[in-house]
């Protein structure tokens, strides 16, 4: 990336409309460099053939189109989930993670999902999170957002049809950016996802799920539950300090009736700390509140964070264990889906994306 350039992917339509118009170019300029950077995801200027050869030699002097750069990438011997870092323009780091289907999904020959990442670190220490060991730096752009979508897509050599904002960061704490991106993603005149392929995960920020619902947001809203139960749920996520777990449910009751929409709500299940009787009759009751699913997922290993304290402690429930814990749900009324594990022999499952000083 070149020094002080103005770098154009994550700029808006009418953000590149004055952009133009800055550099004494005619406005219908802007919607041509809109489909370029979106649409035909280009890597240069000189690629956007419609444009003069001069105003492609003053975008080549003053702007840059993308603004991170990929490091390396990793590929699992096991399901082909493939985990890519990537440099920020402030030597900051960031991990994605893109996302084989099933081999049995009915949609197998056109699904590819990516999980990508709002922030570098997080500053909201889950425990059972490995993100949570690298602290929190800053926020990332609209731009940044949308780039690692796009280095992605390009690696896989085929169109990316699924978004989760579930890597690293709380996507509810860099909202502005978050939603910028989705508008972008979502525009038919460049990236063209569907909203609701994409899906927005949450720790449970109250005010963000609540202006979702305000904003009537077409995207998928997923609550990184983990326990229904506020001591629980405290030991686990210090958030919970904040926003008690009925003060959750509110929330979630409230996004449903001004949405329309039902939860995910994503339930790792942990040995012997919610995974009882008790746990199984609150979901239970919780499902007759709100609208919802549960994706139950298995633990991953965090120990290469070197984690304390109750993270440290913290066991993942047996095949077994998942597999009963499901089932009297589901006798219970309640629409359950257990997540598979995709990357962790490459550190690149649920919880596992992390940066030490690579």
């Amino acid at each position: 990336m070149k020094k002080n350039a103005i770098v154009l992917t994550g700029k808006t339509l009418d953000e590149l409309k004055e952009f133009v118009e800055s550099q004494e170019e005619s406005k219908f300029r802007a919607q041509q460099l809109f489909e370029w950077l979106y649409k035909f995801k280009v890597s240069s200027f000189d690629e956007m053939t419609n444009l003069s050869n001069e105003f492609r030699g003053i975008l080549n002097r003053v702007a840059s189109i993308n603004s991170i750069t990929l490091v390396n990438s990793q590929t699992s011997k096991i399901d082909g989930t493939s985990k890519f870092l990537f440099k920020l323009f402030d030597g900051n780091k960031i991990e994605s993670v893109l996302i084989l289907p099933r081999e049995t999904a009915v949609d197998a020959e056109k699904r590819l999902t990516i999980c990508i990442s709002t922030q570098v670190g997080c500053p909201l220490d889950c425990k059972f999170c490995a993100t949570a060991s690298m602290g929190f730096t800053r926020n990332l752009t609209a731009g940044e957002i949308i780039e690692q979508i796009i280095f992605v897509e390009k690696f896989a050599g085929k169109k990316i049809t699924n978004v989760v904002f579930m890597g690293m960061g709380e996507p509810m704490l860099n909202y502005k950016e978050v939603m910028k991106a989705c508008d972008l993603l979502t525009d038919n005149k460049g990236m063209s996802i569907t909203p609701k392929k994409i899906t927005i995960s949450t720790a449970g920020y109250v005010d963000g799920i609540k202006k979702m619902a305000d904003e009537k947001r077409k995207m998928k809203l997923a609550l990184s539950l983990h326990s229904l139960d506020d001591k629980t749920r405290i030991k686990i996520m210090p958030i919970t300090k904040k926003y008690s777990v009925e003060e959750l449910i509110k929330s979630l009751k409230y996004y449903s009736e001004k949405t329309g929409f039902s939860v995910m709500l994503e339930y790792i299940l942990f040995s012997g700390l919610n995974d009882t009787e008790k746990d199984i009759a609150l979901l239970t009751k919780l499902h007759k509140r709100i609208p919802m699913r549960i994706n139950i997922i298995p633990f991953h290993n965090i120990e290469f964070t070197k984690p304390k304290g109750i993270g440290h402690d913290l066991k993942s429930a047996s095949r077994e264990e998942i597999k009963s814990f499901s089932a009297k749900l589901q006798s219970n009324g309640v629409l359950v889906f257990t997540r598979n594990s995709s990357g962790a022999d490459i550190d690149a499952a649920c919880g596992q994306l992390a940066i030490s000083s690579k």
